[in-house]
């Protein structure tokens, strides 16, 4: 069974040559102001809005990522579509994007499947921000393998068994996505999303509920579970909103990329 792509056209383009020029743009534009910091990352937060407004953030995290020479990731992502209680895991042979097919990394899906008896809600994975990461992936890193998991309603510390468990593997990644705030003026964006980013970058979990309105909130309060349980660093690498790329100011999404070290 084929993972196809849903928003392809949409949330990004769906020509090879126009995605390799997106890529391309936003590298020049962050090389001249910065260079990448010496880090190496099994563990990395993304944005999954169009890539017009979220794919530099986004992109930032990548070029570290792909230093880790990790060939092995889990995509973990929240369910905008579909309602449901657990977490989603089908059996896709291919992941599609742009660039060509990602591979499904088999033996790692049926290790997680066997542990945390996860099952398949395969309208579930029609979902744009699991989706959004593959040509990441599959540009950056084009012989890596993935396996992706949906979630919904679940308990934060069900992912972080999940997360610490990849983690654990000695040769396997994971790929956190969640976008901020959604559709507040800019100032008010920014106060909240600032509460997300010093919540992420302390690891203060309990900070997350003062203020942060993540839409995937259950999946960094996993990712800092386990951080704290694996004595992980967190380091923010970016954060912008729809209005640096819109100049609208008055309804405004949040969006940030970082990674624990």
């Amino acid at each position: 069974m084929r993972r196809e792509m849903s928003v392809a056209g949409s949330f990004y383009p769906n020509d090879k040559s126009e995605l390799e020029r997106y890529f391309e743009r936003f590298n020049k534009l962050y090389e001249k102001n910065q260079t990448l910091p010496e880090l190496k990352s099994k563990a990395i937060i993304v944005p999954h809005a169009g890539y017009v407004y979220s794919g530099y953030t986004a992109n930032i995290a990548y070029n570290i990522l792909k230093k880790s020479t990790l060939k092995k990731f889990i995509v973990i992502g929240p369910s905008h579509k579909v309602a449901f209680n657990g977490v989603s895991l089908c059996d896709f042979t291919d992941y599609a994007t742009p660039f060509g097919d990602i591979e499904n990394e088999d033996d790692i899906s049926k290790k997680l499947k066997d542990k945390f008896s996860l099952p398949c809600l395969n309208q579930a994975h029609n979902e744009h921000s699991t989706e959004v990461q593959f040509p990441f992936i599959k540009h950056y890193i084009p012989d890596a393998k993935i396996v992706e998991l949906v979630y919904g309603r679940v308990d934060e510390k069900y992912i972080s068994e999940i997360i610490s468990f990849v983690l654990s593997l000695e040769d396997c990644g994971v790929i956190i996505s969640t976008d901020l705030s959604h559709f507040y003026t800019l100032k008010d964006a920014n106060n909240l999303d600032y509460i997300c980013l010093d919540a992420i970058k302390n690891q203060n979990i309990q900070k997350l509920d003062a203020g942060c309105e993540a839409c995937g909130m259950i999946g960094i309060k996993a990712m800092l579970l386990s951080a704290k349980k694996l004595s992980l660093k967190s380091r923010l690498l970016d954060y912008r909103t729809s209005a640096d790329a819109s100049d609208d100011k008055n309804s405004v999404v949040g969006y940030m990329s970082g990674l624990f070290f």
